[in-house]
C-alpha cells in the first residue's frame, strides 16, 4: 500500500535490565546457549524475526544491482549489499534477541524502501527462522539457524544456512551465500565489541562469477581491555567465472564501502548515522531497528501470531523488566505444554507460511522457501482457522 507512515524515532524507554550475563556465561562454558532459557533483563526488546529484516536496511543496494548492466556489477552490488546488514551491529551492546515461539511472525511493509517482508518460525529444535522478502526489483530469502558458544572471554555467535537473492528481469541474477561468525568480545573486562571474521562467498549460481569477502579481525591497542584502533574492516574481491579478479571493494563494515579502481576510487555505500548522540542509551538500534516493534496504520491487520504482538517483549521495550520476565515464563511454558499436547494426539506441527525444499548446496542441507498465501489472506482478514494462539 501506498501509505505515508510517520515513525517514531525513540524507544518507550531507554535501557532496562541488569542480569550479569557473565554469571550465566561462566555456568555454562562451551554450550550451545541458544538453547538455555535466559532471564528476561539480559535481552534486547527484537527477537531474531526482526533481527532478520533488518538485513534489508539497505535494500536499495539490490535496486542499484538489478539496475547495472554488466553480471559483474550486478555481482559486486549484491556483495556489497550482504556486508551492509551487518552494519547495525555496530552499536549494539551485546544483549540476547528474543527467540520466537512456534509459528511466531514478523511482517513487515515499507512503501518508502519498495518491499514487503514475513518470517516465521520454521523448526523448534533446533531453532530455525525462514524469511522472504520481494519488491519490483528483488527477491531476498534465507533459512537462518543461529548457535552462541561462549569461550572463556569471547562469545561465538555461529549462523548456518544461505542467503539467497534474485534479481527482477536477469536471467543470470541468482545469487547466495553464506555468513562468518560473529564474535563479542572482551565479555571478561574492559570495552566490549562485536566484530564479524572470516570469509563470505556470494555465489552467482548461473554465470559462475563469485565475490569473495573477507571481514578481518581487530588489529592494534586493545591493551587493558581498550578498544583495538583498527577494527569492522572488510574487502570484496568479485571474480570473472575463470577466476580472474574484476572489481575490488573496500571498507568498513560499520561506515562505508569503496569500489577501488587504479589510483581512484568511488563509494558505493555509506551507513546512516545513529539517529541521536545518546543511541546507546536505546540499546544501541539504528533509526530503521527502532520502528521494527512499532505498531503504525500499517500494521492494523497483522495476524495474532505477529511478533508486535508478544507480550513480553513489549513489556520490555516499555520498560517493565518483572512484568516482562513472568510473562515469558507463562508463554514459554504454554508452549510446550502445547508441543507436549501435539505429541501425545500424534500431530506433526508445520509451519503455515513456508516449506522445506531438499538443498544439497545449503549448509542445513535444506532450504524454507515462502510458499505464498500470506499477503493474500491479510488482505482478506481470513486467517487460518489452524492458526496457532501463542500468548
Amino acid at each position: 500500500p501506498d501509505v505515508q507512515v510517520v515513525r517514531r524515532t525513540r524507544l518507550p524507554s531507554t535501557v532496562v535490565g541488569n542480569v550479569s550475563l557473565l554469571a550465566i556465561l561462566r555456568k555454562n562454558i562451551g554450550k550451545d546457549l541458544s538453547t538455555i532459557s535466559m532471564p528476561v533483563g539480559i535481552n534486547e526488546p527484537l527477537n531474531l524475526l526482526q533481527r532478520l529484516c533488518e538485513e534489508l536496511e539497505y535494500s536499495e543496494l539490490l535496486e542499484k544491482a538489478s539496475a547495472q548492466t554488466e553480471s559483474i556489477d550486478r555481482l559486486m552490488y549484491v556483495a556489497v549489499f550482504a556486508v551492509s546488514g551487518y552494519s547495525a551491529t555496530n552499536y549494539r551492546l551485546g544483549r540476547k534477541l528474543f527467540n520466537p515461539l512456534m509459528s511466531e511472525t514478523f511482517e513487515c511493509i515499507r512503501p518508502d524502501k519498495g518491499f514487503r517482508f514475513i518470517s516465521e518460525k520454521v523448526s523448534h529444535s533446533p531453532a530455525v527462522m525462514a524469511c522472504h522478502a520481494e519488491s519490483k526489483s528483488f527477491q531476498f530469502w534465507q533459512t537462518s539457524l543461529g548457535k552462541t558458544k561462549f569461550w572463556g572471554k569471547s562469545m561465538e555467535l555461529i549462523f548456518k544456512g544461505a542467503v539467497h537473492v534474485t534479481l527482477t528481469g536477469h536471467s543470470d541474477g541468482v545469487f547466495s551465500y553464506t555468513k562468518p561468525s560473529s564474535w563479542l568480545r572482551n565479555m571478561m573486562a574492559g570495552c566490549k565489541y562485536l566484530e564479524h571474521v572470516g570469509e563470505m562467498r556470494v555465489q552467482n549460481e548461473v554465470t559462475g562469477e563469485y565475490a569473495i569477502v573477507t571481514f578481518k579481525g581487530a588489529t592494534g591497542g586493545g591493551f587493558f581491555g581498550g578498544l583495538p584502533t583498527d577494527r569492522n574492516s572488510v574487502v570484496i574481491s568479485c571474480h570473472g567465472s575463470d577466476g580472474q579478479k574484476l572489481r575490488e571493494v573496500q571498507g568498513k563494515w560499520s561506515e562505508e564501502l569503496w569500489q577501488m579502481t587504479g589510483e581512484t576510487k568511488s563509494r558505493l555505500w555509506k551507513s546512516q548515522p545513529p539517529p541521536f548522540e545518546d543511541n546507546l542509551s536505546y540499546y544501541g538500534f539504528t533509526q530503521f531497528a527502532m520502528e521494527l516493534n512499532e505498531i503504525s496504520s500499517l500494521e492494523d491487520a497483522i495476524p495474532p501470531t505477529d511478533t508486535r504482538l508478544r507480550p513480553d517483549q513489549r513489556l520490555f521495550e516499555q520498560g517493565q523488566v518483572d512484568e516482562a520476565d513472568d510473562v515469558k515464563l507463562r508463554i514459554e511454558q504454554q508452549q510446550r505444554e502445547r508441543r507436549k499436547d501435539m505429541e501425545l494426539q500424534g500431530e506433526q506441527w508445520n509451519p503455515l507460511w513456508f516449506e522445506s525444499h531438499q538443498d544439497p548446496n545449503d549448509p542445513l542441507g535444506e532450504t524454507w522457501k515462502y510458499k505464498g498465501g500470506y499477503w493474500e489472506a491479510r488482505r482478506s482478514k481470513k486467517w487460518p482457522s489452524d492458526m496457532l494462539t501463542l500468548w
